[in-house]
């Protein structure tokens, strides 16, 4: 009679959820986001940019360098000087040494502003410096 209700009580039990694989795909799904993420720092205004039908885009992680219609600049979200510009950008180069400088320059603002920041950015020791254009409506 004893062997009967011990295999009774064996059978009432309750199933229970193994919740262990689900947290092992959760942090492995997580991992694989952090590091496929790319973060691109904003240069911190919004300009209107001119447009060029030779314009190309650029894929790789490039330091963005903008140029707002009264001539301030900005870098990554914060308004720099123009003497500060070769400071900051060796900077961003010795997180990245092969990183592109983009100059991102409003239509209206001064072509002396830009050739002066551009300057300052192939003093840092910046190999490839462009400037930005978007491509015109119709193409």
């Amino acid at each position: 009679m004893l062997n009967t209700a011990r295999s009774r009580r064996a059978n009432r039990s309750t199933p229970g959820l193994d919740i262990a694989p689900l947290i092992d795909m959760v942090f492995i799904l997580l991992i694989f986001f952090l590091v496929n993420t790319s973060f691109v720092k904003e240069t911190g205004i919004e300009v209107s940019r001119p447009t060029a039908s030779t314009a190309t885009m650029e894929n790789k992680r490039s330091v963005l360098i903008a140029i707002s219609p009264d001539n301030r600049i900005f870098m990554e979200q914060r308004e720099i000087d123009l003497r500060a510009v070769r400071a900051n950008v060796e900077r961003a180069l010795a997180e990245n040494p092969e990183a592109a400088v983009i100059v991102v320059a409003d239509k209206t603002s001064s072509t002396g502003t830009a050739i002066q920041v551009m300057d300052g950015c192939r003093m840092a020791g910046a190999v490839n410096v462009s400037l930005a254009a978007s491509l015109p409506q119709g193409l």
